[in-house]
């Protein structure tokens, strides 16, 4: 019985071959094994079915890895609460309000067996239409599922999905509860056992006046669910009427208040939670006692039919829009739309106070590594934006001149502003100088961009922003790149020196080959005079040649080509260059080591990228690692060449590999501001540009200054770098 490990997979194949040892285990010691695989390959696809049965939106995963406010909403109300097409038009205004509260709307729906956590635009279309909607509660997500079939999730199935995406704030019409006469059919909504037994704030506007609203406030009770009125008054409304003549056990005032609730039931760690009810606005509920009376009429029309059950709701809010000729489907938008905006308020709210408690005492206190920095100014760095575009095939190869399978995403690259972007999450805000058009790409960069320091990016009349297609196969390798970048060209010295005073007073000037080399040549010579260490990344072959066209190169500090640009430079100076680059990994090494051997004259460190194979360090010895530290004088000490592995990832987790570079890079660059030694900062860029290599995006949005903590992110020994000693 031939077993193979682990290691397997990441290293040399080993098997072991248990056949015979088996045989010498008493009968304990076998099932105890036999268990223990039933047990690892059933966690395993557990692991994996609940990824494929759960897929959120890219722009939810976005704003959730980034701490930034998500608002679920429920589609019970697409598929079963309006006609068509004012349930269309509904959702897409209420999401459009959460936007406009600055929030992210995440509707949750079921298509064709998985739970969607956000919906497109075509997804919210086909609920909208579909004759075969299901409702979709707790009970019914199994079947549902399995038969691989589409619905609206209701309050309980929001919830759910909800909860497992990491969205604290869920936005609805109106909650369910016990219905009339609940006490004899035991009629209860899994919408109240839902709120007992899963941590989600409820934004509501009560409870559906069709139920028995006393009740349902009691079974609340019961449920160990916090219950309170958003406004000056206790009184619990009643979904029409602000007024239900039932008092809710507290009230929060305003937004922060309800923030402040949520934040305390999340930190208690309670399993339960908060329903929040909000009055409809006065001015539509003053018809509310109309409506009233029409919902009594429908409820006995309900009763005499004999319609019960999850039927009885949509029947009632058919035959009431009936009766009031409209007016209770124009209070019933104008309530879902005063939720959206009031609970988007919330979210936004605990959003803040989230992020305040995370920069609280404790993480604003600096460690002794940051009080022994120097105390220069922020790094900089001069490079392109891109509005990139990149096509993944989903066949194992790419058939050109015909139409392939893929996917297709947007997301915004451009190297300097990938490394701008890294450094930022990484903790280092670097002025970013650049420039984009004043197209509607320009204001999706800026937006996405808002958490870098952007003020130095000029807008360009007339000039286009630059964009970029990738088309790239199933394993995410690059098959072919086509770029529109000749604003890049537009980052001229003229422009740049705008900002001197920054550049001579930076802690490190990061330049991308995509800029003029006149910029490069000026900046080199600013840097030169105030002593600031410059780091050039080549972008790609072609422009890794910018600085050593002058003796602009001399002026660098670092650099970090990978072997095809590392070749460009060396024949840029005329220098012995193979004409045929090496495969294996001993060749790879021994040519890289050579090449940079002339730049280290005047260069503090090489790095170079080595894509899956890793990374190779050169400077001069110390201690047994590189030193990173730029030289003020003639250098002393050996050169050496340290290599390091990159970190084991399997092809299929690879989603692209257009910003692994760069992510290696800013991690690099944040290892050495923050004084930490070489390993510490190989490490932290093998981190990121792993991360990277997980994400739709060049830079990946979870990437933070823990994630890439070597003795946290990593749980498994470091493997121990080679050293090469490069010959004089």
């Amino acid at each position: 019985m031939p077993v193979r490990t682990a290691a397997g997979y990441f290293g040399k194949q080993r098997t072991l071959d248990f056949s015979h040892s088996i045989l010498l285990w008493n009968e304990d010691a076998a099932e105890t094994v036999i268990q223990f695989v039933a047990l690892y390959f059933n966690f395993i696809f557990l692991h994996v079915w609940q990824i494929w049965l759960f897929k959120v939106h890219p722009t939810v995963h976005e704003a959730l890895a980034e701490h930034r406010p998500v608002v679920a909403l429920e589609s019970t109300i697409i598929t079963h609460g309006m006609p068509y097409p004012h349930n269309l038009s509904t959702a897409k205004e209420v999401e459009a309000i959460v936007r406009a509260e600055g929030a992210t709307p995440a509707t949750v729906g079921v298509l064709e067996g998985t739970v969607h956590v956000g919906l497109s635009p075509e997804e919210l279309d086909f609920l909208a239409r579909s004759k075969t909607a299901l409702k979709v509660s707790r009970r019914d997500l199994p079947y549902v599922i399995s038969k691989g079939l589409s619905g609206g999730t209701t309050v309980s199935g929001t919830m759910i999905a909800a909860h497992r995406a990491g969205i604290p704030v869920f936005v609805t019409g109106g909650i369910g509860g016990v219905h009339r006469d609940g006490e004899n059919s035991l009629d209860v909504s899994t919408d109240l056992t839902e709120l007992g037994r899963t941590p989600i704030a409820v934004v509501s506007a009560g409870v559906k006046s069709i139920l028995d609203i006393g009740r349902t406030l009691e079974f609340l009770e019961t449920q160990g669910v916090c219950v309170a009125t958003y406004g000056k008054s206790k009184s619990f409304p009643a979904f029409f009427s602000t007024q239900s003549g039932f008092i809710s056990p507290y009230n929060v005032l305003n937004a922060e208040e309800a923030a402040s609730l949520i934040a305390s039931t999340l930190s208690l760690g309670l399993q339960s939670g908060v329903l929040l009810a909000v009055p409809i606005p006065e001015e539509h509920a003053a018809a509310g006692q109309q409506i009233e009376c029409a919902i009594q009429v429908a409820v006995d029309e309900a009763r005499l039919k004999g319609i019960r059950g999850r039927d009885v709701t949509p029947f009632i809010l058919q035959r009431v829009s009936e009766l009031t000729e409209g007016q209770s489907l124009q209070a019933n938008i104008a309530l879902i739309h005063n939720n959206a905006k009031v609970g988007s308020q919330i979210a936004c709210a605990l959003s803040e106070r989230m992020k305040k408690c995370q920069s609280g005492p404790r993480g604003s206190s600096k460690t002794q590594e940051e009080k022994n920095q120097p105390s220069k100014s922020k790094p900089v760095v001069i490079g392109g934006v891109n509005v990139d575009f990149i096509a993944k095939g989903t066949t194992q190869k790419l058939l050109f001149g015909q139409t392939n399978p893929g996917n297709v995403c947007q997301s915004f690259g451009g190297v300097g502003r990938n490394i701008a972007d890294c450094l930022s999450r990484l903790g280092h805000k670097p002025l970013f100088i650049s420039a984009i058009g004043t197209d509607s790409h320009s204001d999706a960069v800026l937006n996405y961009c808002k958490h870098m320091n952007t003020s130095a990016v000029a807008r360009l009349q007339g000039q286009r922003t630059a964009t970029y297609c990738a088309v790239i196969t199933e394993s995410g390798e690059l098959s072919l790149g086509l770029g529109d970048m000749d604003i890049h060209q537009q980052i001229k010295e003229q422009y740049v020196s705008q900002y001197e005073e920054q550049l001579r007073s930076a802690s490190l000037v990061v330049l991308d080959g995509n800029i003029p080399v006149s910029t490069i040549d000026y900046v080199c010579s600013l840097a030169k005079k105030h002593s600031v260490p410059v780091w050039y990344e080549p972008t790609d072959a072609d422009k890794a040649c910018k600085p050593f066209l002058s003796d602009s190169w001399k002026d660098l500090s670092y650099t970090s080509p990978n072997l095809a640009e590392l070749c460009t430079m060396s024949r840029t100076l005329h220098l012995p260059t193979p004409e045929v680059l090496p495969n294996s990994l001993e060749d790879v090494l021994s040519c890289a080591a050579a090449l940079t051997r002339p730049l280290l004259e005047h260069l503090c460190c090489v790095v170079v990228t080595l894509g899956a194979l890793g990374v190779l360090v050169c400077g001069e010895h110390e201690a047994g690692t590189v030193s990173l530290r730029p030289q003020k004088h003639r250098r002393k000490g050996r050169l050496c060449a340290v290599y390091y592995p990159a970190l084991a990832v399997r092809s299929e987790e690879t989603v692209n590999v257009s910003g692994a570079g760069d992510s290696l890079a800013g991690g690099l660059m944040a290892g050495i501001l923050k004084g930490k030694d070489m390993d510490s900062c190989v490490h932290m860029g093998l981190l990121a540009a792993r991360l990277s290599l997980f994400s739709p995006h060049p830079i990946a949005p979870s990437l933070s200054a823990d994630a890439v903590q070597p003795e946290r992110a990593h749980s498994q020994p470091w493997p121990k770098p080679t050293c090469l000693w490069i010959d004089s």
